[in-house]
């Protein structure tokens, strides 16, 4: 048996429907089938983020501890394997994937420290300098083929600015929206080719094990992965652990520590913020997230 914490179902309702609510129901025959698949047997309680459910597991064979991740597989989720086998081959930072059953999407991934993420930093800028390392090793890697892409994504914003904008309540933050749309028509026509995480947060980087010759490294999890210009990799690093007094700072390190020139790098988490204000308005929200908003004035100098 394994423990479905009711806190992922409800995630899964909410965002998933119908769907959701059968991945969820079909987790424990999943589980099932991928530890008798793999020779694995559980080694601990099941942990969980927005979308997935994770077991620790150790692979009979040879005893090496892993972890089984579990997704319903969606547009954002559907590179994963692609990309980390990717970064992986480059030596680019990113947690090692032992397996991966494409029916399923189940993925076997390296175990890595749970308890020490990169959020437990106690001095935040030297997380932000230690998340940047780990995103430029990430953003040097060529994407794949076959990838979504930014400037399909970008596509479909600008072509949702002119209804979703007009949702907002507060006349100021529409403005802004529109903004940030303006912004990100500047680099629309230059995309970008690298293999992006899109979701590099100071929870998505965790300390590596040292029997997987990992003591000592910081490793990134969880992509949703994607090509495009590494400008658009920056917001959850200035959203996490939010500092409104620290965004440009934030934005003025990681821009250095990748290379960026810093006018399309602003553009492009201009463009981070447009695309979570339209979900929210698409969802019904008639303000904009306060940090996100705040992010946005603080780089436009607001």
């Amino acid at each position: 048996m394994i423990d479905i914490p009711e806190e992922l179902a409800a995630t899964q309702s909410r965002f998933n429907g119908a769907a959701g609510r059968a991945f969820v129901a079909g987790l424990p025959d999943l589980a099932e089938r991928c530890l008798e698949r793999w020779g694995l047997r559980p080694d601990g309680p099941s942990m969980y983020g927005m979308c997935a459910l994770v077991l620790p597991v150790v692979r009979e064979a040879d005893g090496r501890p892993a972890a089984l991740k579990l997704q319903l597989v969606d547009e954002e989720t559907a590179g994963e394997p692609v990309a980390l086998r990717a970064w992986t081959a480059a030596g680019a930072g990113a947690v090692e994937l032992l397996d991966h059953d494409p029916e399923s999407g189940a993925l076997l991934l390296e175990r890595l420290d749970e308890r020490r993420p990169l959020s437990g930093e106690a001095d935040v800028r030297q997380a932000v300098t230690l998340l940047g390392a780990v995103l430029a090793r990430l953003v040097a890697v060529p994407a794949p083929q076959g990838l979504r892409t930014l400037g399909g994504v970008v596509e479909r914003m600008l072509a949702a600015v002119p209804e979703r904008v007009g949702l907002l309540a507060d006349a100021a933050e529409r403005r802004l929206l529109a903004d940030c749309a303006a912004a990100v028509r500047e680099v629309a026509g230059e995309p970008g080719d690298r293999l992006l995480h899109w979701d590099l947060h100071y929870d998505n980087i965790l300390a590596g094990c040292a029997d997987a010759g990992r003591a000592g490294e910081w490793v990134a999890l969880d992509p949703k992965p994607l090509a495009g210009d590494p400008g658009f990799e920056l917001f959850p690093a200035l959203d996490n652990l939010f500092d409104a007094e620290e965004v440009v700072w934030r934005f003025d390190a990681l821009t250095e520590a990748l290379g960026l020139e810093r006018e399309r790098a602003r553009a492009w988490t201009l463009g981070r913020v447009l695309q979570n204000g339209l979900w929210g308005a698409g969802e019904g929200e008639v303000r904009l997230a306060p940090d996100h908003a705040e992010i946005a004035r603080r780089l436009l100098g607001r």
